[in-house]
């Protein structure tokens, strides 16, 4: 049985994901990935052959070419002036609506 190794939940699921990688300076996105997703806190784990192959397809090993080309936003993340403390609760979530 799989375990999540962050949050050690076994509510793991098949997904295919979609992920951002940086390499040599650029992104790219690599669609349809299987992974293992945890139910729980949404953790990805790919098994060994698939992270190899996905390697391979970054670095152009396989002689594959990009299925499309996509534009995409950049934000630079700032620390506010007066940061929380590190033991401050978190208040709502900063990611709805």
């Amino acid at each position: 049985m799989l375990k999540c190794e962050v949050c050690g939940s076994t509510a793991i699921r098949e997904e295919s994901v979609d992920e951002v990688f940086h390499v040599n300076g650029h992104y790219q996105l690599v669609e349809h990935i299987p992974a293992a997703v945890c139910a729980q806190c949404g953790e990805k784990t790919f098994s060994r052959e698939t992270a190899e192959n996905v390697r391979k397809l970054l670095h152009g090993s396989t002689h594959t070419h990009p299925a499309h080309a996509i534009s995409l936003d950049v934000f630079s993340y700032e620390m506010p002036s007066n940061p929380p403390r590190a033991n401050s609760p978190i208040v709502g979530n900063a990611f709805s609506g």
